[in-house]
């Protein structure tokens, strides 16, 4: 007698022949065109020598990462734009998609497009236009002497406390709507009834928020925040086309904005090219992106 056990594995194959027949082309391509440069880029880390005349070279370039200013510079600047710029981000998106949730706010298409549409412009062209509006008899700057707040105008693109803020700012405005979009989306798909039952129960506003509404969204607050943390290391559009100088080598005053991928392409094509040692920098974003994302789970995950 022939089971249903002993009758599958004929049918099981074809399944995953045709499977595997299917997903084929699109993973060829991504062992040619991703995991194939991965690997080759760890082993140009451990190759040191100018252009293409590389040679082995061990851990030489992982000990010179610790002996560069510029890379520390560099990685000094891309945790600070991490650390400020990604919570107040996510912190306005997660505010602004709750306020723009409420079907009592009249006009809520218009705000909701009105943020959603710096996310979908070109990068280099909100880049070019900030760097417009904000040089020191810009846009910016007019507005402030006009309404009082500022007394002489701000030196954004020459001071480096200014410029960094004007990166942040630039982010900030890009991305804000990015993010709001899943909170705006998680929130539609949660029960009203239960911020009813609260608000009935006399639940102050600001403990609905904090007990029932983030509590709820946590896997997209995860997500946002992983995605946010990625893209934040490895910041170059802003810096590159904003303050960086007409010849590409300096970020901001005195390198005050240069980030990590700024100083790969700096290494790359500015400078006397040195892939190995670009390489190297390289993996240390691969390393922290890993770390602070395993963090970000392991803070994230379940309490027993």
């Amino acid at each position: 007698m022939i089971t249903a056990r002993q009758s599958a594995p004929p049918l099981s194959r074809a399944i995953n022949v045709n499977g595997w027949l299917f997903v084929a082309p699109a993973l060829c391509l991504i062992i040619l065109f991703l995991a194939c440069p991965m690997l080759w880029s760890l082993w140009m880390s451990f190759q040191k020598g100018k252009g293409m005349n590389l040679t082995f070279a061990g851990f030489d370039n992982i000990i010179r990462l610790w002996h560069d200013p510029v890379f520390l510079k560099a990685l000094g600047n891309t945790l600070l734009f991490l650390l400020v710029q990604v919570p107040i981000m996510l912190c306005l998106a997660l505010l602004a998609a709750v306020t723009l949730d409420d079907p009592k706010l009249k006009f809520r298409w218009l705000f909701r497009t009105a943020i959603i549409l710096p996310c979908v412009t070109s990068l280099v062209a909100y880049s070019v236009l900030f760097r417009s509006m904000f040089v020191e008899d810009g846009l910016i700057n007019q507005v402030l002497l006009a309404l009082h707040i500022a007394s002489k105008p701000v030196p954004w693109m020459t001071d480096p406390f200014w410029s960094r803020a004007l990166i942040v700012i630039a982010i900030t405005w890009r991305w804000t709507g990015y993010n709001m979009i899943f909170y705006l989306a998680a929130l539609q798909n949660i029960d009203k009834s239960v911020f009813e039952a609260a608000r009935v129960d006399g639940v102050p506003a600001y403990a609905r928020f904090l007990r029932l509404t983030v509590p709820m969204l946590k896997p997209v607050i995860l997500f946002t925040t992983v995605t946010s943390t990625i893209g934040t290391l490895q910041l170059f559009d802003e810096v590159a086309n904003i303050t960086a100088n007409a010849a590409g080598t300096s970020a901001g005053p005195a390198n005050a904005d240069l980030t990590l991928s700024l100083y790969i392409y700096q290494l790359t094509f500015k400078f006397m090219p040195s892939f190995g040692y670009a390489a190297t920098v390289s993996w240390v974003i691969v390393i922290l992106v890993a770390i602070l994302s395993s963090l970000q789970f392991w803070l994230a995950r379940e309490k027993d």
